[in-house]
């Protein structure tokens, strides 16, 4: 336990503050008594909700207020979903803890009943997500997908007053809110491939801080954090953002890490795949390689068409 009060850096959202407070919880689980702040700070991506991220500069929006904080010394850690992480992260600051990851799929809700396959033709289908949206379309170009942002709460009142027929978010922020009940089902990888990162919290702090690292240092899930290492080192090979469809998703399974990835391609086209494994050890190079082998395969002409046009 450490006699200084642990600030934590986070979003106001409600899903934002319950992973905060997980961390909190965590903390005091294996240092009782380690006295612990929330520092709520409303960011970028909070304020502007009427805009697709891919225009106003990604998921990176979601965190740029949170990491001041850290270089300015008025919060000493930050919670992130790790999906809103961008593969750069400022000089002085790392990810110190990868906590255990929740469901990493996508979650369908709808005010029908049937699921994915019994969405009527013509139903409109809310998600802001470009990832979600080229995957899905590609399998129903039937129906009709339309931008969707707001914290949970928000996109869930807009399905129920009528304005979408049904929605997808992240099944993990929706069992983290205790609303496991309203998905209609968890999306198999095959229908839609999560996001980099999506299911697990990561923990932001300054790289010299060895004091925290070390205290820190019980909560760190080590095969969650060799997934999001694969994953990242995709993301990052691939130089993608929000404004870009970057799909990847790892496994581990014993020492064998899974590694399957995408970018989505325009106008209801097939997206560009691929996969490789090999011992968790290498998980960083089966994300590079993995990313190789998406360029090789045409994916360096979505990236630039997603780039010079973003939706």
């Amino acid at each position: 336990m450490s006699d200084r009060v642990l600030r934590i850096a986070t979003r106001r959202s409600p899903l934002a503050l319950w992973q905060a407070q997980h961390v909190a919880e965590q903390v005091k689980s294996v240092h009782p008594g380690q006295a612990v702040r929330l520092v709520p700070i409303k960011t970028q991506g909070d304020k502007i909700l009427d805009v697709p991220l891919a225009k106003i500069g990604g998921k990176g929006l979601f965190i740029k207020e949170l990491e001041q904080a850290l270089l300015d010394e008025v919060a000493d850690l930050a919670v992130h979903s790790m999906k809103d992480v961008p593969a750069e992260l400022p000089d002085g600051l790392g990810l110190a803890v990868m906590l255990e990851s929740a469901d990493p799929r996508d979650a369908l809700v709808s005010r029908g009943t049937g699921g994915w396959a019994g969405l009527p033709a013509g139903a409109r289908i809310g998600t802001s997500s470009l990832r979600r949206q080229c995957q899905l379309r590609a399998q129903r170009p039937d129906l009709n997908f339309d931008f969707l942002r707001g914290n949970v709460g928000t996109r869930l009142g807009k399905l129920d007053s009528g304005v979408f027929d049904a929605i997808v978010l992240a099944a993990a922020g929706l069992d983290r809110l205790g609303l496991a009940d309203r998905i209609s089902e968890r999306l198999d990888p095959s229908v839609s491939l999560p996001a980099v990162g999506q299911g697990v919290i990561g923990i932001e702090c300054r790289t010299h801080d060895d004091a925290l690292h070390a205290l820190l240092a019980p909560l760190d899930h080590v095969p969650s954090r060799q997934r999001v290492t694969a994953e990242r080192a995709l993301n990052a090979r691939l130089g993608g953002g929000c404004q870009v469809p970057i799909a990847g998703h790892a496994r581990v399974v014993g020492d064998i890490l899974e590694l399957e990835a995408l970018v989505g391609a325009r106008g209801g086209d097939e997206p560009v795949r691929a996969r490789s494994s090999g011992p968790v050890s290498a998980a960083e190079q089966i994300g590079r390689e993995v990313a190789e082998t998406l360029l090789q395969c045409g994916a360096d002409r979505l990236l630039r068409e997603w780039e010079l046009h973003p939706q």
